[in-house]
């Protein structure tokens, strides 16, 4: 795990630490091949400098984050922005669905939108995968 992720756990408070440290977990395993990074000051998972996975400390909880999750037809996911995010929010490591992340987190290498350009496209997202 990156150093920069470490530090960001170490910031937490314990409850969240937690739920960072079991996302930053099942991310590396699902995904060996994504880069771990911090991101505007959040842990974020890239693939092909793409951002795929993330998650913040909000004010009341962890919000998990997949750039292209509107695309997973996943229930437990809520539609985030106006782009092709989704998103889960937790407060208790408790509330991981550990099939269900581990299920999200295959989605989030099959089902890829063009975050990387989008600067580029004025906006516009195209589908990778």
């Amino acid at each position: 795990m990156h150093p920069d992720i470490q530090t960001y756990h170490a910031r937490q408070a314990p409850a969240d630490r937690e739920i960072c440290e079991y996302l930053a977990q099942a991310i590396e395993r699902y995904l060996p091949d994504a880069e771990g990074k911090l991101w505007h000051a959040h842990p974020v998972w890239f693939l092909d400098g793409n951002p795929i996975v993330g998650y913040s400390k909000l004010k009341h909880c962890v919000r998990l984050l997949f750039w292209s999750g509107q695309s997973f037809d996943e229930s437990g996911l809520r539609d985030e922005g106006s782009f092709k995010a989704a998103e889960a929010r937790y407060t208790a490591v408790e509330q991981i669905d550990a099939e269900a992340l581990r299920r999200w987190l295959g989605k989030a290498r099959d089902i890829q939108w063009d975050y990387k350009n989008i600067v580029r496209r004025k906006g516009h997202l195209e589908r990778l995968k």
